[in-house]
Parts: structure tokens; sequence; C-alpha cells
């Protein structure tokens, strides 16, 4: 070990005794506060200006960070490191390449502040769990949270402490590739799974050394691009960035979340990444939050191409006097933020506040007093991709299906059954499930739906298998990282598809798995089709002609126009991408083994005309339907989804009823009960989340003709009765009013109770 200078011996002594003043997520002791701020504040009284410059900066690994850089800009990089003028590195993966790296910094710099190490673990590192979209479909809160946990405890036995998740974005249009990556249309239901997903990430102490550092993002506003485009232009008034985009941000800042990550887009004009309002008042002030906001990748440069900085020097004083703290592959803080303070066009204020709050992290992180805390290569070896993660995953992938037809009751089917054929291009696909996003996931490692389907059948049950089409054509190896590469979809050949028809006549009932593959969705996979791709409707029609008894085991990373399946098809399962354990958690609902409890995050709508589609639209002065005009629908479509936001079926029944308030009148300040008696009226014990609706039906703005406000996902029991109850209070009726603040109005109030967003129960209530 190298000689300690006397001024490292000082900052170990100012960083000592730093666990017996443990911050928890929340920061509610003041104590513990005034603790950690003192000794933010004693490093940043050592730095010098470029010290605290490179704590802005954040570079992506490019290379083998165990042996020499082999570029000019990776020694440019190890340079800068070895000078303590790097905060944080992404993309470093294993505890090796971490501690090489850290140890640039440690033995080399001044002031020996560690790095941060952040890696984008969007739905597990290794093991993988369903696509954010699909899981948020589980309505479950507590398995969101451990999934999340799971994904943590791998992170960090990798040597990473920092995930960019989750994703809070509201977003309702299909056609927008990285719907797949968020919690879908609704801001209630976004907002409580991403603040699950912090609580799994970052636990109760982010100096365990099973958390990491949660990120919000995208912030804000991206998931309303114009027409669905990828770092499309957004376009949105003040109420509606309110009350439907602002929402889940503000619960990720209330629940602690460590940093929060800017957009790519323009607000009404405003790059986000440069947008005061949101960053600085709204973020900062407003909501007194004490996180790091981060840019999106080269999101500071990318403001020339806006058209709204002249060049990268211009750019940084706009991120920075906008409120974004550290510089994600731009390299413009980097580059100018020295010479922007001595043309005074920033200010050492706002610098020294981005630099405080990423000193802060990383004490809250436990990095001061330990660099390499992540750094154990036991826990590497025996944390990652264990029995009990996979376990869970296939937990999560069995609640995160929705069945949305079953008609004749055709699933469950018996495993005692004669003879299936398991049909399609993702029927005995092992890569696919495993999702975009996908992290150090191992190619070709997911359970495919027909190795699910034969371990659950016995011996004496005959299963073909066909592909029958394929749906890409290879555009790169086997393994290869798909991400940066367009698919190639298959129009030409359909030799396999007699295959199937012959598969599909010898057996009792179809399994079709037919849909998107991992890479149609994700980020820059925005599309104006949404139906199926290449020649799986060939396939389709092919197989219906022989055999009408077919289940569709959709894959899918978005809604997806599945009006023609709908049509014809008795049984439809949304399987989305599930992940490590898919096929096992499909075939546990084929069989029966689980019964179905996933619930729409989004609405499915009848073809892409319909899009943007969600289930909480505002009325027009002329909302319904009249003898010449459709008025604000369409006179070629119904206006209606083909499946509801909310919706999911059960393989048995529930009953509601007795719908009551323990009083019809309430102030703003008082609170009253909605209570409802939900009936399992099958066979079988099933889940169902019931869900609460309000509507102010007269107010100062327009309000939505529902909005989700609650909901509660129980076991009934077969033949039993539960009684649910909802708190109906501020926190539920309130809004962004004309006057510009969150309040309660006066007036009458519609709360609506069921199993999906079209439901017609109702109660009155009026609010003095």
């Amino acid at each position: 070990m190298k000689k300690l200078t006397k001024l490292s011996l000082v900052i170990l002594t100012l960083i000592s005794g730093f666990y017996s003043c443990k911050p928890n997520k929340n920061m509610q002791d003041t104590s513990l506060d005034q603790a950690l701020e003192q000794k933010v504040d004693s490093v940043l009284s050592l730095m010098n200006l470029q010290e605290k410059i490179g704590q802005t900066v954040q570079y992506a690994a490019g290379w083998d960070l165990t042996g020499p850089a082999s570029t000019t800009s990776a020694k440019s990089k190890v340079d800068k490191m070895k000078k303590g003028l790097v905060g944080s590195v992404l993309n470093v993966t294993s505890v090796k390449e971490v501690r090489e790296a850290q140890k640039l910094v440690m033995e080399n710099s001044r002031l020996k502040i560690p790095m941060i190490f952040a890696y984008d673990v969007i739905h597990g590192l290794k093991t993988m769990f369903p696509i954010p979209l699909g899981e948020s479909a589980s309505w479950d809160l507590e398995l969101i949270e451990k999934s999340a946990s799971i994904a943590a405890k791998e992170s960090a036995a990798s040597g990473l402490n920092w995930t960019f998740a989750p994703m809070v974005d509201v977003s309702r249009d299909a056609r927008w590739g990285r719907i797949m990556e968020g919690g879908g249309e609704d801001p209630y239901l976004n907002s409580v799974i991403g603040v699950a997903r912090i609580h799994g990430f970052q636990g109760d102490d982010l100096a365990d050394k099973n958390t990491i550092a949660a990120c919000a993002k995208h912030f804000a506003g991206y998931g309303f691009g114009e027409a669905g485009r990828e770092y499309n232009t957004v376009t949105v008034g003040e109420f509606e960035l309110h009350n439907m985009i602002l929402p889940p941000f503000k619960a990720a800042a209330k629940a602690g979340v460590a940093t929060f990550m800017n957009s790519f887009n323009d607000i009404d004009g405003i790059p986000a990444t440069g947008h005061k309002v949101l960053q600085r008042d709204v973020l900062k002030g407003d909501w007194n939050w004490k996180g790091v906001v981060v840019s999106d990748w080269g999101s500071i440069g990318e403001m020339k191409a806006h058209g709204f900085a002249k060049d990268t020097k211009h750019a940084a004083e706009i991120a920075l006097n906008a409120g974004s703290d550290m510089d994600m592959e731009s390299y413009a803080y980097e580059a100018h933020l020295e010479e922007l303070l001595e043309e005074k066009k920033i200010s050492l204020v706002y610098l020294d506040d981005a630099v405080r709050r990423i000193l802060r992290l990383k004490f809250q992180l436990g990095l001061f007093d330990d660099p390499y805390k992540y750094c154990d290569e036991e826990k590497e070896r025996n944390d990652i991709y264990t029995k009990e993660h996979l376990a869970i995953a296939r937990e999560a992938a069995k609640k995160s299906i929705v069945l949305v037809k079953n008609e004749n009751a055709i699933l469950p089917v018996s495993k005692n059954i004669k003879s299936i054929a398991v049909i399609g291009p993702f029927a005995d696909n092992k890569d696919a499930p495993l999702g975009n996003w996908r992290a150090k996931a191992t190619y070709n490692s997911a359970v495919s739906l027909l190795e699910g389907v034969k371990a659950k059948v016995g011996e004496n049950t005959k299963v073909y298998y066909e592909k029958g089409v394929e749906l890409t054509v290879p555009t790169v190896k086997p393994g290869e990282n798909q991400f940066l590469y367009p698919l190639k979809i298959n129009t030409e050949d359909s030799s396999g598809i007699l295959k199937a028809v012959e598969a599909a006549l010898k057996v009792e009932i179809v399994f079709l798995a037919i849909g998107e593959d991992a890479y149609q969705s994700g980020e820059g996979r925005s599309q104006t089709k949404i139906g199926f791709a290449g020649l799986q409707n060939e396939l389709l029609e092919a197989v219906y002609k022989v055999n009408k008894n077919i289940v569709l085991v959709l894959s899918n990373g978005r809604p997806m126009d599945i009006s023609r399946a709908s049509e014809l098809l008795p049984g439809i399962l949304v399987t989305w991408q599930l992940g490590s354990e898919s096929g096992n958690g499909i075939a546990d609902v084929l069989f029966g083994d689980y019964n179905p409890s996933g619930k729409l995050p989004v609405s499915f709508p009848r073809n892409v005309g319909q899009e943007p589609l969600y289930y909480n639209q505002k009325n027009t002065g002329r909302p319904s339907n009249d003898i010449h005009v459709t008025y604000s629908g369409y006179t070629d479509s119904e206006k209606t989804p083909l499946y509801p936001f909310g919706f999911g079926l059960s393989y048995t029944n529930f009953s509601y009823d007795n719908l009551k308030v323990d009083t019809e009148t309430m102030s703003s300040e008082e609170k009253i009960t909605l209570s409802v008696d939900v009936k399992n009226t099958g066979t079988v014990a099933g889940e169902e989340v019931v869900q609460l609706y309000i509507r102010d039906l007269v107010a100062s703005i327009v309000r939505p003709v529902k909005e989700l406000k609650g909901f509660q996902k129980l076991l009934i029991a077969a033949g039993e009765t539960k009684t649910v109850s909802f708190i109906i209070d501020k926190e539920v009726l309130q809004f962004y009013t004309a006057k510009r603040k969150w309040e309660v109005e006066t007036g009458e109030f519609m709360l609506f109770v069921g199993g999906n967003s079209a439901t017609k129960m109702k109660q009155k209530i009026t609010v003095e």
C-alpha cells in the first residue's frame, strides 16, 4: 500500500465513524442529516476547481479495465481517473474491472474520492424478470419490490452500485418502443410501481452491501413523444404536465430515490436536459429533493442538434444552470465548466451544489468508508443466478400473464391431454423471452414455451413442435448484441407453414406462439405497425383453417393489434417477455397450476389508428354518438379499446355488490370510507385486483372521465365473499387546479369500483 499523505489522513479522519450516522432512504432523521452534511462539506472544502468539475463527469468504459488502455480515448480517461477527475463510470460489470478502475483513483489521485459504478439494470442483472411493462401487469407491489431487490443484490455482487431504473414515464402510445420499460398509461399505477422498484433497489439503507442507488427516469415527458417516435418533441400544457406526467416523479422523490435522469426530448420547445423550471425550480426547489440529476447519454451535447445551444460550451452552460448535476458521455462539463466560471456564465454555487449532491450519494453508499465494498468475488460467485432467484423469476412470470379471452373455458388444459402442438417462432425460442435491456443475461438462457409444456405434461401426452415461420432474418451472429442493430423481418420464406398445418391436424389443442421479438421494442424501436410482423398472420390463418382449438400465447413488449386473433381464437394469453423462467411460468398458467391474475397496465387497441390510446381521456363538448357524426371517435372503427386498461380474466368469476360509503358528504380535510363486497362465484380460488377510480364531475379544468386512485389485490376462495374498503381523502381527490396548485375543489365526485377501467359500478359523493 502506498504511504498515506497528510491530506489523505485528514480525509480518512473526516469520514471515520460514517457507519455511526447512516442515513435511511428517506433521510427523515435531522441529526443524521446534519452529520452527513458536515462530512460532505468537509470534503468539498478540500477540493480544487478541477476536482469539483471532475465529480460531474461520467464516462462509459469502452475498454478492458484489467489491462492497459488500448486507444487514445481510453488512455485519456485513465489519466483523468488517476487525477481524480471522474465521478462515475458506467458499463463496468464485473468485480475485477470495478476494483481495477477504483484503484486508479484510490492509488493515484490527490483526494481519493471513490467513483460510482452504474449500469442499466432494468429488469434483472443475470436472472431476468419480466420486462417492466409485463411485470406491471401483475399489480403485485410486493413481488415487484422483491424482483428489484434481487436485481440489486446481483448488481451489488458484480461491483455495481447504481442502476438507471425505474423508468416511470407515463406511456400512452403503443408505437413507442420504450413503452416496454415502464408501468404503462396511468400516473397512479406508474407511481406505486415506481416506488416499489425504488424500495427494492435501495432497501432501507443504501450502505447495505446488497442495495444500489435507483434512478427515476426520464425527467420528464419522454413517453409523450409525438406519434410515438423515439426522442421526439413533446407538446403538453402545464396542467397535463402536472397532472399526468409529473406525479410518478414526485412520488419517486418523496420515496427517497437517490437519483433522477433527465430526458432526450424537448417540452414545448425546451430540451428537458436544459429545463430549469423542471429541474431546479420544481424538483430541487418545490419538492426539496437532495439527490443527483444525471443527464441521459449525450443529452447535454444533443442540445446543439435541438437548436437550443450553439455549441458544446453553450450546452454545458445551459445544462448546469438548469440543474443537471452529472454529464453522461457529452464531455461538455469537463471541457467547458472552468472557462464558463471564469466568464461568470455559471456560478460556483451551482457547481458546488452539483458536487455536494454527488458526494452525498457516495457517502450514503458507504464508498468513502470502503471504496471496494462492492468488490467481493465470493458474492459474485454465489449471489448471482441462484435457484432462489430463479424461483422468484418464475413467480413473477406467471403473475404477469394476462388472460384476455377464454371462450368455452378452453383454459386451463388438462395435463392428461393426449396431444398438443406448440407452433410459432416463439414456441421454442429461448432468447426473445429475455426481453430488451437484458443486462448480463446469457444468450438463449430462458426456458422456452416448448420446454415448459414438455415439463408439465405426462409421458402419455404427445407434444408436436413446428416453428411455422421465421420471424426475422439474422443480421448478427447468435449471441452478439442485437441492441444496436435493426431487425430484418422475414417476408418471403413461408416454407414451414405446411408442416405447422400438418402438426395442427394431429392434435387436440394448439398453443400458437406468435407476437414480437424482444428487439422489436425498446429504445429506438418505434414502429408504425403494431400487429403481427412478417408471415405470422399467414401462419395464424393456415393453422386456424384446420384446427379451431387454439390458444394464442402472445410474445410482446407493447400493446399489440391482435384484433384478428381475438375475432378467431377462443383463448388468448398476453405473456409479454417474461424473463429467465418464461416457459415454466406460462405452462403454470396453461395447465392450471396457477390461476391467472394479471391485469393490463395499458389499453390494447383495435388498430394502430387509435393510438395514442388510454382510458383516462377527457370528454369533448360532443362526447356521444349522433345519427350523422361520430363525435370524438371514428367513422371506421369503434372508439373503445379491444381490451381496456385494468382488464384481465381468471379461471373463476367475481361479482361486485353492496357498494357504499359511510357518508356521502365530506370536507376537503375529512375522509370517508368506500366499501364493496367481492364474491368468488366460481369453483376455484382466485386473485382479483379490485380497482378504485374517480371522476371530478365539474372542475376548474376539464378532468378525465376516470382516474385510477387505488387498488387491492386479494385471494378469494371459491364461494367466499370479501369486503374491500378504500379511504377517500385529500390525496385521492386533489389535482393541479387552475389556481396552479394541488388542492381539492368542492363539488360532486363519482367513485367507481370494479375489475377494470370500464366498470360502471359507481357511487356519488359531495365535497363541501
